[in-house]
Order: structure tokens, then C-alpha cells, then sequence
């Protein structure tokens, strides 16, 4: 095999290897099942699309103290009474019909949204470490009572670590995330921004972005790259195998 001919193979096998590096990571991305879901039976209804997404706040003496804009989606395990059995029902939340409440201490704050009056609470809890200036989502519990259900539906973890971020900084994650309460409880959450801790005004503070946007902003640099070095090696093997050629032709 010639100069030319291995360089021409092996360009082709690189551009074959990342192209199967980004259509196995865009496969395992869409197909992955989320971490702890609960093995059930089909909802009772059709699943819901992308939940809109909606802006919360909590106030403490007239300013506000926590900010969230996100949207929610509910993955909820219950004993349904028109079935006669545990079945697996995903609920987007309605920002327009709910209602953000909390609270803010100097290391503990909570948003509780409330939607149909007190027919769903979801409460998000974080925590402030005050040596490290680092907070995170500690704790999220929800009670719901929808008609289907057979008795009321309660789930709470105050042990979770979710939504790392620094003081005076805001957390962002844009693609969707699932957050494992307990096994009949996992939470969906799309486009998020949350800051605790540390607001100035009604602004949220510089973002910290999460780990799966990071890798999302990866891959196009990584496959840039290797096309990149792919176009360079073929114009070298192109312009070796142009020098042979001109250097087969001269006069002896």
C-alpha cells in the first residue's frame, strides 16, 4: 500500500470513528431510561409533551430572597382506583395555575409551589454551606391528591445532592435533568435557572453551568477539531502524492 493510500484510509476510518462517536452519544442521550424510575404500568393518559416554562420567586420582607425559572415535569407512581393498581402517570406543571410560596433563612431556603389550591405541594429544600459558600438541593417532597388517586400520594427525600452551586452565582442547567426522589417520585426539569442564595435585586447572578451542557458545547469542538485535522491530512497526502507524480515525469 502507498504513502497516499494508507493516509486516504486512515482519514477515512478517523471521520468513521467520530462520526459513530456522535451518533452513539445523541443514541444513548435520547434512549437511556432516567436512573431509578419506577417499573410500572403504562400511564393512564397519553404523556405530556416539553412543560412550559414558568418563574418563581419567594419573598422575604418585600424582597425577594430565591428565583427559579424551569419547567417541571412529574414522574409519579400511585395506586390508581379506576385501574386497581400502581400505575406510572407524568403531569407537567401549569406555571398559570401555580402558586410560588418559601421561605429564606441565612443557610436554608425553600420554594413550595402549590398548584389547584392544596391538591399538589412540591417543596424544594436547599442547603448553605457557610465555610465553603456552596449550596445545593437537599430536599424535595411532594403530596398530591388527583382523582384517580385511591389515597393521597406523599413522597419526601431529605438527603438528595442536586443543583451544586456557589454563593452569590446562579445554577443553570438547559437540558433536561431528571432528579431521583424516591422510587414513585422523579422530577423532570427542563431550561433551569435557580438561585437560593445570594440575589441582588430581581437578577439572577452569573451562571454556573451544568455538567450535560458542558458536554453538549463539547462535542461540536471535539467533532470540529477532528474534521479539521481530517482536511489537513488529505491536503498533505494530496500534495505528496502531487510531488511523486511531477518527480515520475522528469528527465533522466
Amino acid at each position: 500500500m502507498t504513502l497516499y493510500g494508507g493516509i486516504r484510509s486512515w482519514s477515512l476510518g478517523l471521520l468513521l470513528v467520530v462520526l459513530s462517536a456522535v451518533t452513539l452519544h445523541q443514541s444513548v442521550a435520547a434512549d437511556a431510561p432516567p436512573t431509578g424510575a419506577p417499573s410500572t404500568s403504562a400511564p393512564p393518559h397519553k404523556a405530556p409533551g416539553r412543560p412550559e416554562r414558568g418563574n418563581y420567586t419567594v419573598n422575604n420582607n418585600g424582597t425577594i430572597c430565591l428565583m427559579a425559572r424551569m419547567g417541571l415535569q412529574l414522574n409519579i407512581s400511585f395506586n390508581s382506583a379506576s385501574q386497581n393498581k400502581t400505575v406510572l402517570d407524568v403531569v407537567n406543571l401549569q406555571p398559570n395555575v401555580t402558586k410560588s410560596t418559601g421561605s429564606c433563612d441565612t443557610d436554608k431556603a425553600s420554594l413550595l409551589l402549590t398548584v389547584d389550591g392544596d391538591k399538589t405541594n412540591l417543596t424544594f429544600s436547599f442547603l448553605l454551606n457557610s465555610t465553603s459558600d456552596k449550596y445545593h438541593l437537599s430536599g424535595v417532597s411532594l403530596s398530591a391528591l388527583w382523582p384517580d388517586m385511591s389515597k393521597p400520594f406523599l413522597a419526601e427525600n431529605n438527603s438528595l445532592e442536586y443543583l451544586h452551586g456557589t454563593l452569590g452565582r446562579s445554577y443553570m442547567c438547559r437540558e433536561e435533568q431528571t432528579l431521583d426522589v424516591v422510587e414513585s417520585l422523579s422530577i423532570n426539569t427542563f431550561q433551569l435557572q435557580v438561585q437560593p442564595f445570594g440575589l441582588t435585586g430581581d437578577q439572577f447572578g452569573a451562571a454556573e453551568e451544568c455538567q450535560l451542557d458542558e458536554d453538549d458545547m463539547l462535542i461540536p469542538i471535539i467533532v470540529g477539531a477532528a474534521l479539521a485535522g481530517l482536511v489537513l491530512i488529505v491536503l498533505v497526502a494530496y500534495l505528496i502524492g502531487r510531488k511523486r507524480s511531477h518527480a515520475g515525469y522528469q528527465t533522466i
